[in-house]
């Protein structure tokens, strides 16, 4: 009579099963976190009211020469050979040491002299305005207020609404388009590039 053998199940394999997909589990929810922190790392980097402004030996060696010597040095580039005075696109313009938002494209106008103008500042307590007196005029300088960096000038000969024109030079902005606002930490300015609600449902009947 042949003798029947019961198969007993390896409780100690199922053990290590489990064992092996909870720390699975472990090392995927590890990774994502990870991820999503250094996201918020960079993203708090990208526009920090309370980070430091670095000190001129530090700028040296992080701008071009010409952005060192417009924010430092109060310089002036030369016209029509800069990066923004005819750019087209949506966007806004940040200071290029802090990201503090400076200007938006909505405000941005042709002023036929060859550097960046805009009616207004997009927020007016990012600027500053100050005395200038230098090369024999009297002029207002615009500054920027956490970097404290030479923007350009502001005139009164600007069209409406505001009759102002601030001539800001490129190599003290940094661009970033509508479709990157969100990526680089600006979400809060998209609301300014989306039509308002009535033109909305408008522009969806035929």
């Amino acid at each position: 009579m042949k003798s029947t053998h019961l198969i007993r199940p390896h409780h100690g394999s199922h053990k290590t099963l489990w064992f092996g997909l909870l720390g699975a589990i472990v090392v995927i929810a590890g990774s994502i976190f990870l991820a999503y922190a250094q996201t918020q790392k960079k993203e708090a980097e990208k526009m920090n009211p309370t980070k430091p402004v670095p000190s001129n030996a530090d700028l040296q060696r992080k701008l071009t020469k010409d952005q060192y010597h417009v924010t430092r040095e109060c310089g002036t580039e030369t016209p029509f050979h800069n990066a923004y005075w005819d750019n087209h696109r949506a966007g806004i313009y940040v200071d290029i040491i802090t990201g503090e938002p400076l200007f938006s494209s909505l405000d941005k106008f042709d002023s036929g002299t060859g550097w960046p103008s805009f009616t207004k500042p997009i927020s007016p307590g990012n600027v500053v305005e100050k005395r200038d007196s230098s090369h024999g005029m009297e002029r207002t300088e615009v500054r920027g207020k956490m970097s404290d960096s030479h923007l350009g000038h502001v005139f009164d000969d600007g069209p409406a609404p505001t009759g102002e024109r601030f001539c800001v030079n490129s190599a003290a902005l940094r661009f970033i388009p509508v479709e990157k606002l969100k990526e680089e930490g600006y979400s809060q300015y998209l609301s300014l590039f989306q039509p308002p609600q009535g033109q909305q449902q408008q522009a969806q009947v035929p």
